[in-house]
């Protein structure tokens, strides 16, 4: 008996000795799989580099990526590796001779070259950066005396102008190279990578991201981002916004395509914009993203988001009817509809086909202020969306804590509080299905130990209208559509589109309205009772039109036929 229990002793030792060697094994295959392979070319450019340079640093960055339709990856930003051209003066015998010889392949000022090569006591003198290999290999066939090519990396945009203000871009800031707006800057803390040098002992690299690894949340993952931005999607609409701007001079266009369902954003774009390989050639001003970062009076858009807070709480149903005197006097202030026209009786369903503002202002009246508020508050329009874009601007909705019932009438029909139009398009995606969805740009970030972590925002979905009422007020937008948009001209017959144009007044800094500038928006979204497509467009300050209706129709029916084709959405009518 003795010597079976030594004999199963044995050979539980042994098996526990051949199992932790076993488990050491597996540890040292799989870094070396990901030292060898999934880091393999970042390993050997930092051996490259220390090689070519006296400096140790080695410039490195995650990839930003675009997603297509088939789920493909395309490469929004990357590091792109090339050759700085370098002169070492104290080989240079001849300077006009080797002048010569590099100005047949790059463009570069004499004197300036001169300069640079005649100083005798510096060990180099950089002329020229960022030269791709044909031009470096063709440099270095003439094996020209004091002429040297060290490798270089750097951050680069293969799209140019693709998404650039979602996008952004790496510059100094001071003496460090950081995001500095867009997905670049917001996602600073995933895309960058800290200098470091190759020379390691193995074994603290072999564990020492074992707890990253397992411990540390997606957000601090340092690697690459996945965005949802489809970029035949985003193509589009940045050539449609060009031709939009060129049309209608105006100040500024802007767009956004989003899936309502989701939050997701296929696309966003303005234009005028920079190409992110030569932002320093373009004004400073244009980098910012207005569709975050500036807020503005967004005009009939919000009548919707009206009657949806009236048809929800109980306050008016579909059935009810007002009259219309064509204006409204209320804390002597006046306010009118667009023309001025008494209409008498009217109903729900035209008030948002004529967008009449004294129907929204009705509608609050038999609210009552507590109540508009609230459902106001509830669509977000007091708080920052939480996009993953930096620089978010405070919405200015100070008029909804006053006393005066003039302010709450105004602010029915877009006028007197100032939303981002990110905010606006949230609240708009409401109406579809009845759900808060969370905007966003990036749909998973991939780290560096190799895995991809999907982001999930399932948890700030909240249901904020009840779905009948959300069905309600998409069939009156599909009426609007329909009927009531440049006369029913537009109407699709086997799509269901639900849209609203919005015509706002541009205020001034010394108070009250421009008489002739405005802010023309335009939304909807489609299949209208299944929305996987919200189309959001504004125009500021366009030259000879005063309607939305004007200037924003034809795109969006651009937009909306291209992304029908393009998905191959069937019919739903």
């Amino acid at each position: 008996m003795s010597a079976t229990k030594n004999r199963q002793h044995f050979t539980l030792r042994i098996r526990v000795i051949l199992g932790v060697i076993f488990f050491v094994a597996l540890i040292l295959v799989v870094r070396l799989y990901f030292l060898q392979i999934v880091h393999g070319a970042e390993y050997r450019a930092r051996a490259t580099d220390q090689y070519m340079r006296a400096s140790n640093s080695f410039y490195d960055r995650g990839g930003i990526f675009f997603k297509d339709k088939e789920g493909r990856e395309i490469s929004g930003a990357t590091i792109k590796t090339g050759y700085i051209l370098a002169l070492k003066p104290s080989e240079i015998e001849n300077p006009e001779k080797v002048y010569l010889m590099v100005e047949e392949y790059i463009t570069i000022d004499k004197d300036t070259f001169m300069k640079r090569a005649t100083k005798k006591g510096d060990p180099h003198e950089e002329i020229a950066t960022q030269l791709d290999e044909r031009t470096a290999e063709s440099i270095r066939k003439k094996k020209i005396p004091g002429v040297l090519l060290i490798p270089e990396r750097w951050r680069y945009y293969p799209g140019n102008t693709l998404a650039a203000h979602t996008v952004g871009f790496v510059a100094y800031d001071g003496e460090q190279k950081n995001g500095r707006y867009g997905l670049e800057r917001y996602y600073e803390d995933v895309l960058s990578r800290g200098e470091s040098n190759l020379y390691v002992n193995f074994f603290a690299e072999l564990f020492a991201n074992v707890r990253d690894v397992v411990f540390v949340p997606v957000r601090k993952q340092e690697g690459s981002i996945v965005t949802t931005i489809e970029p035949s999607v985003q193509l589009f609409l940045e050539d449609t916004l060009d031709e939009l701007q060129d049309k209608w001079d105006s100040k500024f266009t802007a767009g956004i395509i989003m899936d309502p369902q989701t939050g997701a954003i296929q696309a966003m774009a303005v234009s005028p914009t920079f190409d992110l390989n030569l932002f320093s050639q373009a004004e400073s001003w244009q980098y910012a993203n207005p569709l975050v970062e500036r807020v503005y009076e967004m005009g009939s858009i919000v009548k919707p988001l009206t009657m949806a807070a009236g048809l929800d709480s109980g306050a008016v149903d579909v059935a009810s009817t007002y009259i219309d005197e064509g204006s409204l006097t209320l804390d002597t202030y006046t306010i009118s509809n667009y023309d001025g026209k008494a209409r008498g009786v009217v109903s729900m369903q035209e008030i948002l086909s004529q967008s009449l503002n004294t129907g929204v202002a009705y509608i609050v009246s038999k609210m009552g202020k507590d109540t508009f508020r609230r459902y106001f508050y509830r669509f977000g329009i007091h708080e920052e969306t939480g996009i993953d874009l930096p620089n978010e601007a405070r919405n200015l909705t100070e008029n909804l804590n006053s006393p005066r019932d003039i302010e709450y009438a105004t602010a029915s029909f877009g006028q007197g509080i100032a939303l981002t139009p990110i905010t606006t398009v949230r609240a708009l995606a409401m109406l579809p299905d009845g759900f808060a969805e969370q905007p966003h740009v990036v749909s998973s970030i991939r780290s560096k130990n190799g895995l991809t972590y999907a982001i999930d925002y399932s948890d700030v979905r909240e249901q904020v209208l009840d779905p009948e009422t959300a069905e309600n007020v998409t069939r009156m937008l599909v009426t609007v559509f329909d009927e009531a948009l440049l006369g029913g001209s537009v109407k699709k017959e086997r799509y269901s589109i639900a849209a609203k144009t919005g015509t706002a007044q541009i205020a001034s800094p010394d108070g009250g309205y421009y008489d002739d500038r405005y802010l023309h928006s335009f939304f909807g979204y489609f299949p209208a009772y299944d929305a996987k497509y919200l189309i959001f467009l504004m125009n500021v300050e366009p030259v000879g039109a005063q309607y939305a209706s004007q200037t924003l129709t034809d795109p969006f029916v651009n937009i909306t036929d291209f992304l029908i084709n393009y998905y191959n959405i069937p019919p739903d009518r």
